[in-house]
């Protein structure tokens, strides 16, 4: 279909595809194609797309070829520790046209990441999580995360966070859909919450997802205060580079 530009047929056949099968399939083509199948997408999908080409130079050439409102559509729908992973592979120059087509909060946040150790736990988190607070009821903690949810990398696990964001308590998605709506969030939630620390080490970051079987880990600063979360997709990819 790409040979004989039968794009019409093939935009219907990637609409059917799952996002990891589309990037072997690109990751197949010349570049040329590749920019050319990548441009038939959707921004979400192209999105998710893109954080699963293996060759981080055809990142870089579709980073090139697309046009500062194409890459801001693509950036738009990245989740941030994507967006960071993807910039520590790229070149000064690629990586100084990135953060000139984000906006100042979201280029914020990608400096502050890109400040942790490598190998750290901070290097690995997404900043994109739901917190609650102690005092909301079961009806408004699903208010908040209707509202807030939709840019979240993660919703299952909930976070409790006093007036400081220091972590106090954690709650999954499944007791707030099982608890009262006039429940109050501190009189359900689980309080003795398993964290790491900004700095602790990726291997020990993962070695704590196998022994507690989490999907996602609270990360927390040198005085408590949550930061960030590191997600069970990001821990397999620590697992599988130190394979």
């Amino acid at each position: 279909l790409v040979e004989q530009r039968k794009f019409r047929s093939l935009k219907e056949l990637l609409s059917q595809m799952n996002e990891v099968d589309i990037a072997e399939f690109l990751d197949e083509l010349d570049v040329e194609q590749e920019i050319l199948v990548f441009r038939l997408l959707p921004k979400d999908t192209a999105a998710e797309v893109f954080t699963y080409l293996e060759n981080t130079e055809d990142q870089e050439k579709l980073i090139g070829a697309l046009s500062d409102r194409e890459l801001r559509e693509v950036l738009d729908e990245l989740y941030l520790d994507d967006t960071v992973d993807i910039i520590e592979d790229m070149p000064a120059n690629v990586v100084s046209r990135i953060l000139r087509n984000t906006d100042a909060s979201t280029r914020s946040q990608i400096n502050q990441l890109l400040n942790y150790p490598k190998d750290s736990a901070g290097s690995i988190m997404t900043t994109e999580f739901v917190f609650l607070h102690p005092d909301a009821t079961v009806e408004e903690s699903f208010a908040r995360i209707r509202s807030v949810g939709i840019d979240k990398e993660t919703i299952y696990t909930c976070y409790v966070t006093d007036n400081n964001r220091k972590l106090i308590g954690m709650i999954s998605l499944r007791t707030l859909m099982l608890a009262d709506d006039d429940d109050v969030v501190q009189d359900i939630m689980e309080t003795n919450v398993i964290s790491a620390n900004t700095l602790e080490d990726q291997e020990s970051v993962a070695q704590m997802f196998t022994k507690y079987d989490f999907s996602a880990l609270p990360v927390v600063d040198q005085e408590d205060r949550l930061v960030g979360v590191v997600t069970v997709d990001d821990v397999m990819d620590v697992m599988e580079e130190g394979a």
